[in-house]
Formats: C-alpha cells, structure tokens, sequence
C-alpha cells in the first residue's frame, strides 16, 4: 500500500469480495481467486473451518489507509452495489447445535463443493461467488460487508468475555487450535472496538440519509439492536452468569436465523433501508457493551486478558475462567483505542515486570513459561474422590479396570487408554448393566474429578506442551513486531493528543526497548542466526528457527515508515519524525544509487547530517537546518518551497500516482527536532 497507494480501491475489494455472507473469509486469496480447506481421508492434519486470522484489524487498516489518503473515497460505495459475496461450501450448524457441541459447527457440503467447482471451470473465479434467487450473482454495497463482518463478531458476543472461537480454527496462531469451542477471544474484541470506531466516522462523515442492504441481514442487524437495547440495563454492575447466557442466546440465534434463510432460499434481491441514526444507535450501543467488558478484563497486575474460557451450566448460565496472560492480548489492546496515555504506559511498565518479559533476548515471548508435570505426577485420583463415589468403591471392590484401576502402591488412576472425557462417557455406557444405578447416581461426579486432574478445559493447544513452534518460552518475532507497531501508535497518539511530556518520553522509551530487541539489532551470535534474516520464533536454550518471509517483515516495514514521520492525513502528505534519533543522520559524505519511478537508475550525493530513504520511488532527504520547510523539487529542474512539514494535496497525489513529475523532496529540520 505505501509503495503503489492507488492499488489500495483493489486491496479492499480483492479483500471483501472474497468473505461469505456469515462474515468470514474463506482460507485463502490467490491470483486466481480463493479457496477453502477440505478434508483429504489420507491427511490427519486437514480440517475444515473459519480462520478468525487477523480479519478485522488487516481489513481496518486498508480502510484507515484510503481514507486517510483518498478521504470520502470510501463513502462512494455506501449505495453503490458493487461487491459480491464469496461462495464457500461450509454450513455453519444452528445455535441450538453450536451449544451442544461448539468444537464440532461446520458441516462440509459436498455436493455444493462439487456444484461451485463446476461453475469455476465454465466461469473462472466468479463461478465460486454467491447466487441470488434469480440466479445472477449477487451484489451489495460497502456498508453491506462491513455489517455482516462485524454482525457475525457480534452474535457470537459473550458478555465480559469476548467474541467465541465457535467456527473450528483458533486466531492467528494454531498453537492454540485446542481453544476452539471453550476459547473466547478479547483479542478480536479489542480490534472490534476500533473497527467500529473507525465504521462510526466514515458513516457520520458521509451525507447519506438512507444505506439500502439486503433484507435478510436488515432485519439481523435490527434484531441485534434490539437485544443490545434489552439488556443494556446488566451494563450497570458486574454481568451475572444467566444475564450472560441469556444474552448470548439472543445474539445467537439471530445469527443462526439470518444463516439458515440464506442457505435455504438464498438472498431474494430485495433491499431495506437503513437510517443514519440507526447506524448511530447500533455503533453507540455495542461500544458500550464493548468498553464494559474491556474494562473487565483488566487484569490485577495491569495486563489485559487475551483469551477466556466460557463454561455453559445447567443451560442457563455461563460462567467465565482467565487463562494466563498472553502477549497478543497487550498487543491488541494497546492497538483498540481503549486506553488513554498514561494507561498504555502503565500496560508498558506492567509488561517489561511480567512473567512474559525474556531477558536474555530483551524481548516478549508468547505465553508464561511453565513446568509441566511428570509423568509420574499426572492421573492420580485422590482418596477423597474415591470415597465420594460408590460406583468407583465398586468397581474396584470387583477388579473391573474398564473406569479405573489401583497400582502395586495402592495408587487409583483412570483407564490409561482414555483420551478425553468422551472416552469416561463411552466407558461408562458400557459397563454391565448391574452398575446402572450406581452410573446414574454418580456420572457427574467422576466427569467433574476426571476434568479436575487433566484439566483439558485449560488444555490450548502445543501452545502449553510444545518448547518450539510458538511453544513455551518462544519469543514469536512477528507479534513481538506487532506490538513495537502498537507501542508507537500509542506514542504518536499521545504527542496528538498533548500528552504530559513525561508520558511521552517513557513511551518512547518502551518504543526503542522493543525494537532494539529485535533481530536485525542484535549480534549473530546473540540472535542466533543472521540477524538480518526474518525467523519464525526463538524457542528457550536456542537460537532463531524457521527462516522465510514471516509477517513480522511488514509491520517492521511499518514501523520504519512511523519512525521517518511518514504519514497521511486527509490526503496531505506528512514529514513528522517524532521517533528519529538525530544518531542517524549521515556523519560524513555519501554516494548512493537508486531507481526512479521510471526506473532509471540515478546517483546522489548525500551531505553530512543528513539522511535518504524513498517514498513511493521519490527520494526524499532529511537534512539539519535552521528551520522546518520543505523543498518539492520536479523533474524539469523547477522547484518550490512550503513552510510546515506538509505537502500539498495536489503534489501529495503526484507521489501517490507514481506520476514522476517530482524528482525528489527535501525536508529541513531544526536539529532540536530530534532526539539524540
């Protein structure tokens, strides 16, 4: 986006035209479409399901860049029916069946896969896009697909305990694969609450009365507002367990029934307006009921939750159990909105003390590390326990080893052969009949000891087992990339926003601590491997593994982009480097070569204090002055100057088009500018 900004229109469709009507993006994107996961009979590893992978916040920060580059661009798709929906060939099962086993929700329709296959070899990539009713591929407008992404977060809303992983695959990272069904993610509802504040403004911003969406998801999007409406009241205290259940009730079962009518009939073609002040009343309600569980999930220590785990009892209420303290978690916070300066310095302070801070690395790994129990420690029933349990005194009084079995040292262990508790269920059933009774009377009590000593509940994935792989002790470069990105949003919004210079200095601070932990920073032989190669993670006792093109490269590009004081606001060009150390300008004479926009090779001579980097192919220099000013110098050897650090729009659209009119940019700075 920052090196060809006009492709950002084609990001945004590319990116939109391939989600689902329920508000999830298929596995992939390719040249040639996109495509989903199928189970292969042969593989062990293939699964099928809705990654949760970043859709939020990645979708948000191609919206935030057009805006900020082409402002009001994005307003001309509200009522133009231009986007399509992706056609996958998953049917998310009801509520109803989503309750009764949420690790299990996606049913693979086969005959559909065949159907939109087919349609592909005769049509290409629109062969997989949705139908209508009559038959054509069916088309909406922008605000359209923004409502049915966030609709889709919402009816899985879980009051103080964030959006259910309901859909069979974790977030980002499958590490934690084993959360899906119990897992409850804060992570997208911290990413939720900036994507509607961004939705708010572009909606308030823009002069239309009336959005007219489909009305299979108006009349979604209407019930949803009524249920926040109904229970705003529980938003006054702490959300009891049956408030909270019987909410999620109302969420889901409006998804539920949107879902069903679209896979059953299809869209009818018919559309329903929505008002502005409807959009207003449903933005002002769900940031409420968002900031409220935010608040919730502030941690004693200052952290904030990451992921929850949900437990539904006796049908009517939901109780809420914290796993540790994740990094994602701090990351995606400090990314929301939410807190204030001060609060993301005290989130910063309470980081660096945490048990998620690694020194030798001076950086953040995933997840507290932890001592897993011996094999020896694990499956041991406590007395107290068994003498809880007639049917466990019984069973052992007769040698029957089908639930439970005693050792040489009078020890008591489940059936080694159990797996999980499916396995106890499937054992109990097929005890003789004479325990019957004592089955009944006692089912419940031997499930609740087996989940106490193996507490699977807990169990995320390799993530708690694994020592590599985004394991126990790994640093995991890519996030600790997205939280030095995080980290300077909060530096810049606190300099906008007249922060106590003293806030801001301390930011700043955690800012550099961070980068400088990271690879491309450290000596080989600290890093492990060279450190100007991107790597996957750094387990405990090793150095870097899995080399290649992590993420972590684009929000490090990111960053730097931050750190020069490159930026964009209604479409200006902006030069404001808060975050450059006067360190880094040249301190001696320097040649260097480039390309052009017309890819002409070109040689440069850079003087002492200053510094080089391209925009969009335009040289643009940083140099030590007396004042702040810039230099907009053209190709036919013109130039002009501009007080401020601001281009024009119309020169800032020059660089965006790539258009070659400007042969490079000089920008002065008062050397008190910068720190040292």
């Amino acid at each position: 986006m920052h090196s060809y900004p006009e492709f950002i229109e084609n990001m945004i469709f590319k990116f939109l035209n391939a989600t689902t009507f329920e508000g999830y993006n298929p596995y992939r994107i390719t040249k040639d479409g996109f495509d989903w996961e199928v189970i292969e009979p042969d593989n062990p590893w293939s699964f099928i399901g809705y990654w949760g992978d970043h859709q939020i916040i990645y979708l948000l920060k191609f919206l935030e860049f057009a805006e900020n580059y082409y402002p009001n661009k994005l307003s001309q798709y509200f009522n133009q029916e231009l986007f399509v929906y992706a056609n996958v060939p998953y049917k998310i099962k009801s509520y109803v069946e989503i309750l009764k086993n949420p690790k299990n929700t996606i049913y693979f329709d086969q005959k559909l896969a065949q159907k939109i296959n087919l349609q592909k070899t005769m049509l290409g990539a629109d062969g997989a896009l949705l139908l209508s009713q009559t038959q054509e591929i069916y088309k909406v407008n922008l605000i359209e697909k923004l409502l049915a992404t966030v609709l889709a977060k919402l009816s899985n809303f879980i009051p103080e305990a964030g959006i259910w992983l309901n859909t069979q695959r974790p977030e980002w990272n499958d590490a934690n694969n084993a959360l899906v069904g119990n897992g409850v993610s804060m992570v997208t509802l911290y990413y939720l609450r900036r994507f509607l504040i961004f939705f708010e403004e572009i909606v308030e911003n823009a002069s239309i009365e009336n959005i007219f969406i489909s009305e299979e998801l108006t009349g979604f999007f209407k019930e949803i507002v009524v249920i926040f409406e109904k229970n705003k009241h529980i938003l006054l205290g702490k959300i009891s367990d049956t408030a909270r259940k019987k909410m999620l009730d109302g969420l889901g079962l409006a998804g539920s029934q949107y879902r069903t009518v679209i896979y059953e009939k299809g869209f009818s073609s018919n559309k329903s307006a929505i008002s502005n002040s409807e959009l207003s009343q449903f933005f002002g309600l769900t940031k409420k009921f968002i900031d409220h569980t935010i608040n919730a999930n502030k941690r004693a220590d200052n952290l904030y939750h990451a992921y929850n785990l949900i437990t539904i009892e006796n049908e009517q209420e939901i109780s809420i159990s914290h796993l540790p303290e994740m990094l994602e978690g701090q990351v995606a916070v400090l990314s929301s909105g939410h807190l204030s300066p001060l609060n993301s310095l005290t989130l910063l302070n309470s980081l660096r003390k945490s048990a998620l801070y690694r020194a030798d690395q001076n950086s953040y790994i995933l997840y507290p590390n932890k001592q897993l129990k011996r094999f020896v420690d694990k499956n041991n029933i406590p007395l107290s326990s068994i003498e809880k349990s007639d049917l466990a005194k019984q069973l052992l009084k007769n040698g029957n080893s089908q639930i439970i079995e005693k050792d040489v040292l009078e020890n008591v262990h489940f059936n080694g052969n159990f797996n999980n508790a499916n396995s106890l269920k499937s054992a109990l059933e097929s005890l003789p009949k004479t325990y019957q009774k004592l089955i009944e009377k006692d089912r419940e009590l031997l499930l609740t000891t087996f989940e106490n000593i193996f507490n699977h509940k807990s169990f995320t994935g390799r993530s708690g087992t694994f020592f590599g792989y985004e394991g126990l002790g790994s640093i995991y470069w890519h996030m600790v990339s997205k939280l030095a990105l995080a980290v300077q949003e909060c530096c810049i919004d606190a300099i906008e926003s007249g922060a106590e210079n003293v806030i801001i200095t301390e930011l700043k601070n955690h800012y550099y601590e961070i980068t400088e932990g990271i690879g491309v920073h450290k000596s080989p032989e600290l890093y492990g491997a060279f450190p100007t190669d991107p790597y996957s993670h750094t387990p405990a006792g090793k150095g870097a593994q899995q080399p290649g093109m992590t993420g972590q490269v684009k929000e490090d590009i990111l960053a730097r982009m931050g750190e020069l004081g490159v930026s964009v606001k209604n479409g200006l060009l902006k030069f404001q480097p808060k975050l450059l150390k006067k360190e880094e300008f040249l301190e001696e004479r320097k040649t260097i070569n480039y390309a052009d926009v017309n890819h002409q090779k070109k040689e440069l001579v850079l003087e002492k204090n200053s510094l080089f980097f391209t925009y969009c192919q335009v040289p643009v220099i940083y140099k030590l002055a007396e004042k702040d000013i810039i230099q907009v110098i053209y190709s036919e050897d013109k130039s002009i100057s501009i007080d401020g650090l601001k281009l024009t729009s119309e020169i800032s659209n020059q660089i965006f088009g790539r258009t070659g009119e400007v042969s490079k940019i000089l920008v002065s700075y008062n050397e008190n500018f910068f720190l040292t």
